[in-house]
């Protein structure tokens, strides 16, 4: 079975009109309603399935436990038993797991029972071994033993033809456990959402490149890629492009053709440098999105050739931001997940700040001693605060003057998927 998506139209991105500052929410909202997954679908074995997107609801074929049984080693018979010392003979052989016992055990008696062994006929109760004495010949016990008492219910934790598992879950271990333990051998799951990569301006230089005057290290391809990866998305590496619009016009063709989104850093404002914007405004398919947040500048957003183009900052600092905010979430409804919300917690500030309103910002932060400690310094230019961080502060829209021991909200990096 294969699913094949609509593409999405050229003004999927498009703006209200009138709009200027667009609020984070609002952004938010307006990236989850114009898209949808884009992937297709295919049949993969539970070894394969790891980090995959279900395409769709996955059934149990059998149940589980497939039919009663015991939960412990003991001793099984019928009914409960009152107060009071009983003995009961016991009937030869046993049952254990995956050996069943062939026969029926006659009321009154006993049989050894191991745990996880399907209950004979003629047994609904089991009592625990260290509840017993015995011979060999017959089992004593005192009373009382509610009937049903250390035996599990088929179907008592699924039952066959339940969905065990929701399309658009992100397949776990766990998940894969349940798979099989219900009859399954293989899931339909969406194929990998692959993202294009494109860094862009004449200043950068590959890591460990002889740099001159005026380049930097291209810092925002090795950081997006790593973090793609880490999505559970295929990479699509399209190197750095010169301030040349020809040449990125070529990447984008070839980004195009290989991926089912492209992420640009660099080139996505107005200036005489900026290609990325200026390309997309000539296919007829560019939206600037100007979002109230700090750190960032506006958000590019466009198609190409049929393929969503999110415009990042070249700024490191607001190039993750961004990506997590907004690029993760979107990417991972058009790989098939559903959009995700990250989990934020609202804990003590160990920091002290004034904030003016009218736009929100996420600082780089850590928890320590059960606070929220900030970096020291919100420049943006400064990409050693990434790597100290483990998650970001979200400061509300509105004006906001914190002082330590208020609470705030701290998104663990996990919370977007990022380790």
């Amino acid at each position: 079975m294969t699913l094949t998506p609509p593409p999405l139209s050229n003004d999927c991105f498009a703006l209200p009109q009138g709009v200027n500052w667009t609020p984070v929410d609002e952004a938010l909202a307006l990236l989850r309603g114009r898209l949808w997954p884009v992937t297709g679908a295919e049949a993969v074995s539970l070894s394969e399935a790891p980090g995959r997107v279900l395409a769709e609801d996955a059934i149990a074929l059998r149940s589980n436990p497939p039919q009663p049984n015991t939960a412990v080693d003991g001793y099984g018979f019928a009914g409960g038993r009152s107060e009071g010392a009983h003995v009961m003979p016991l009937v030869a052989g046993r049952a254990a797991a995956g050996v069943p016992f062939n026969g029926a055990v006659p009321p009154g008696q006993a049989i050894r029972i191991l745990t996880g062994a399907a209950l004979p006929e003629g047994v609904d109760t089991v009592i625990l071994e260290e509840d017993v004495r015995t011979d060999g010949v017959s089992v004593a016990f005192y009373g009382p033993l509610k009937s049903g008492a250390n035996t599990r219910k088929a179907g008592e934790d699924v039952a066959a033809g339940d969905v065990i598992l929701p399309a658009g879950r992100v397949l776990t271990p766990a998940d894969l456990a349940l798979a099989s333990a219900t009859g399954l051998a293989e899931l339909l799951v969406r194929k990998p959402l692959r993202v294009a990569v494109i860094s862009t301006g004449d200043e950068l230089v590959e890591p460990g490149a002889a740099a001159g005057l005026g380049q930097v290290y291209d810092a925002n391809r090795p950081m997006l890629l790593a973090l793609i990866q880490q999505f559970g998305f295929q990479t699509v590496d399209m190197g750095r492009i010169k301030d040349d619009r020809a040449a990125l016009g070529e990447a984008l063709d070839q980004a195009a053709a290989q991926a089912d989104v492209i992420l640009t850093s660099g080139g996505a404002s107005a200036g005489d440098e900026d290609h990325v914007s200026a390309l997309l405004r000539e296919a007829g398919a560019m939206q600037e999105w100007r979002i109230a947040l700090k750190p960032g500048r506006p958000l590019a957003l466009g198609m190409w050739q049929g393929t969503p183009v999110f415009g990042l900052p070249g700024n490191p600092v607001a190039a993750l931001v961004c990506t997590l905010v907004f690029a993760r979430p979107a990417m991972g409804l058009m790989a098939g997940a559903g959009w995700a919300e990250p989990q934020g917690f609202e804990v003590p500030a160990a920091f002290a700040k004034r904030k003016k309103p009218g736009r929100r910002e996420y600082l780089r932060a850590r928890m320590r001693a059960g606070r929220a400690e900030v970096f020291k310094s919100e420049g943006s230019g400064r990409i050693s605060g990434l790597s100290w961080a483990e998650g970001l502060v979200e400061l509300p829209d509105g004006a906001a003057e914190i002082a330590p021991g208020d609470p705030v909200r701290f998104i663990p990096f996990a919370s977007f998927g990022m380790g």
